[in-house]
């Protein structure tokens, strides 16, 4: 068993700079908490592997495909491989735990 507390794996995120911070790896999936302040771009391109957000904290909008959805905490968002998406119209700092599967680049694309 491995137990992550979001106390600290939001301190380890904000010590490293970066808007995403993965915390487990194996070969069938990957989980990080990715986090975007107020306002910010969610630059993000599609994943060639089946993506999972829980929103823990924040508001936005969300959109995948052609669907555009508000999002806030306590919602869950499944992504399949390949479509494109994004957070966007972010109003308060958006705190999400992120599930690919396989894990994240694990799927080469061609």
């Amino acid at each position: 068993m491995e137990l992550h507390p979001i106390a600290a794996l939001a301190a380890a995120q904000a010590a490293s700079g970066e808007a995403y911070l993965e915390f487990l790896r194996r070969p069938s999936m990957s989980i990080g908490l990715y986090v975007l302040p107020g306002g910010a771009m969610d630059g993000q391109s599609p994943h060639t592997e089946d993506e999972a957000y829980v929103v823990l904290a924040g508001r936005s909008r969300f959109t995948a495909g052609g669907e555009t959805r508000d999002v806030g905490p306590g919602d869950t968002i499944f992504v399949p491989a390949h479509m494109p998406h994004r957070f966007h119209d972010i109003t308060d700092e958006l705190r999400l735990i992120v599930v690919f599967a396989p894990a994240e680049g694990s799927r080469v694309p061609g």
